[in-house]
């Protein structure tokens, strides 16, 4: 198989585990073991194989916050609060999990999952892969292109998201996104934008200007007083911002292409972790004298 003719799906897994967790309440394992983030996890994932047919997969973690990002805003993610308790027991379980389906789990200590998925994306697109990335964090607007989509699992819609969507849904191309994130700030992640500055007032700014840096030069065409006073103290920041949410695509890769290809599953180990999480449709799939391969996805 050539690399055009491959598909590298690229999970973000806090993403996918958080949804799992929040989605499905109260499900435990025989023991009392909380299960709800397993569970969900395993089906959102089994939907995720289904529906894209993937030749390669990484489920990517986050390993705890770049250094460079909190340097520049020590209170970047901040408000977080910290990993709920019952989440926290079922980390080990989905890297059982993923492990025993033959799907590469990936963690690096220091690494953003972000930054890491932004360079595998960017590494294998130039390679002639196609790359769907499954995260509901907008950042990864900025990699999107023909080759790299997004799948957000909040989209009810369900399809992928190109270029022409990005723009749809935000007003400025993929190629804007980190200007356009810059000046609005970012919420989820603790980074203020410019103050006065909205998603529609910041689209229409790279609509008429292109980016920051023409805008900078054209200040003066800035037709509001309040607007253009705000841009002009706003160097500083916009600057700050555009450093933090560019995502860095120059991450030593950590795996080659070999280690994201798709492996056979180990069917006697999944049936052992099923039936210890009491999964039993998910056991009864896997179990049996020649169960078939593939066909729990």
């Amino acid at each position: 198989m050539t690399f055009s003719e491959s598909r590298l799906l690229l999970v973000d897994g806090h993403a996918y585990a958080y949804r799992s967790f929040h989605a499905i309440r109260s499900l435990t394992s025989l023991g009392g073991e909380p299960t709800n983030a397993i569970f969900g996890f395993i089906k959102a994932m089994r939907k995720l194989m289904a529906d894209l047919a993937p030749s390669h997969v990484g489920v990517v973690w986050d390993g705890g916050l770049a250094a460079e990002r909190t340097a520049l805003l020590p209170q970047y993610k901040a408000q977080r609060p910290p990993m709920p308790p019952d989440l926290v027991r079922q980390m080990d379980g989905l890297g059982e999990w993923l492990g025993a389906s033959g799907l590469a789990s990936l963690r690096r200590e220091g690494v953003e999952a972000d930054d890491w998925i932004a360079t595998l994306a960017v590494r294998f697109r130039e390679l002639g892969a196609s790359v769907v990335i499954a995260t509901s964090d907008k950042d990864f607007l900025q990699l999107v292109s023909e080759s790299v989509r997004i799948l957000n699992p909040n989209d009810k819609g369900g399809g992928l998201c190109g270029p022409a969507d990005v723009e749809a849904r935000t007003g400025v191309r993929p190629d804007q996104i980190v200007d356009w994130l810059s000046l609005v700030g970012d919420s989820v992640d603790n980074i203020p934008g410019v103050p006065g500055v909205g998603p529609k007032t910041a689209a229409g700014l790279l609509q008429r200007f292109g980016s920051w840096d023409a805008l900078t030069l054209r200040l003066g065409e800035v037709e509001s007083d309040r607007l253009r006073g705000a841009l002009e103290r706003a160097g500083e920041i916009v600057a700050r911002n555009r450093r933090m949410i560019r995502l860095r695509t120059d991450l030593d890769p950590g795996v080659a292409w070999e280690g994201l290809g798709r492996r056979s599953a180990d069917m006697g180990r999944l049936a052992t972790l099923y039936r210890r999480w009491g999964f039993r449709s998910f056991e009864a799939e896997v179990s049996g004298p020649e169960p078939a391969q593939g066909t729990f996805w």
